[in-house]
């Protein structure tokens, strides 16, 4: 019987008090109550799949900083969907951005001072602001423009062409301009969507996010696309011998063309091995690149 995890169900359950908090104060409709309620199932399952396959029976110091931050982005996760029924409160929504993306700068700390950085911490804090991201978008696009979107949706983009294009899963080397990238979106959409700034210079911000985006990520797939592995060479196919055994068909040397103007091989006679006529062009024998493994490792893209 697989263990339960205190950490997950307790993160689930602080969510529901915060989704009825929201409820009893600003409101809150039926949709954004099954926004916010599933955001804070999957997140418990994904946390518990995630702790399970690492053997570790608990979230560290650093895993429960980022799990308030979860929290934090499923109540803004709920406040988005609420404004597409009726007016949200764009300072409350602001102000849990704002309090997640801060949290976002303590988790990594604790961690490391804590000495309990892990792989599955460093996913779930990447999974976290890459979500919030999106739902900022979300929330932004109505006013700016449909192509805000392209700032959320970029990252899951890259890991669903990841799931096609094998190179793309190759080891990236660590870059700290993609960590400020990261952290640039939150802070950028945050800002945007306080509608604080004149709609010119609200848009501007928004290009601006958005061109960091398009750099950073283009530079990554650029890096991958030279490193990607080579096409494997075809094995030789084997050929019949004169006693019915199988002899491997070798690729010929680079000779000189002969004047015969086509390559016959010449059938053996009387038990005799075969002759082959070299071909007319030398075949050429590609070198093989080696294969760079592992996973995309950043702050927010697998």
């Amino acid at each position: 019987m697989p263990t339960v995890r205190s950490g997950p169900v307790i993160g689930l359950s602080a969510q529901l008090v915060v989704l009825a908090a929201l409820a009893a104060t600003v409101g809150l409709s039926t949709a954004g109550w099954l926004a916010g309620a599933g955001y804070a199932a999957l997140t418990c399952l994904a946390l518990s799949r995630g702790l399970h396959l690492s053997g570790a029976s608990r979230l560290g110091p650093a895993d429960r900083v980022t799990l308030a931050r979860a929290v934090l982005v499923g109540a803004v996760t709920a406040l988005v969907v609420d404004s597409f029924g009726h007016p949200t409160p764009v300072g409350l929504l602001v102000a849990l951005s704002t309090v997640a993306l801060l949290l976002d700068a303590v988790d990594g700390q604790v961690a490391r001072r804590t000495g309990t950085v892990s792989a599955l911490g460093a996913r779930f804090d990447m999974e976290v602001d890459a979500f919030l991201i999106l739902v900022l978008s979300v929330y932004v696009a109505p006013a700016a423009g449909s192509w805000v979107l392209a700032i959320g949706a970029m990252r899951y983009v890259f890991v669903a062409a990841s799931a096609v294009l094998p190179w793309l899963r190759g080891a990236l080397p660590p870059r700290y301009w993609r960590k400020v990238v990261a952290a640039a979106q939150g802070v950028l959409l945050t800002v945007a969507a306080a509608r604080v700034l004149p709609e010119p210079w609200t848009t501007v911000v928004l290009v601006t996010a958005l061109a960091l985006l398009v750099e950073s990520f283009g530079r990554d797939v650029a890096w991958l696309w030279r490193r990607r592995p080579a096409p494997r060479r075809a094995d030789p196919l084997p050929v019949p011998g004169p006693a019915g055994a199988a002899i491997t068909a070798l690729p010929a040397a680079p000779i000189a063309p002969p004047a015969a103007p086509v390559a016959v091989p010449l059938l053996p006679l009387g038990g005799h091995p075969p002759v082959v006529v070299p071909p007319l062009l030398p075949v050429p024998t590609p070198a093989l690149a080696a294969r760079s493994g592992g996973t995309v490792h950043s702050d927010w893209r697998p």
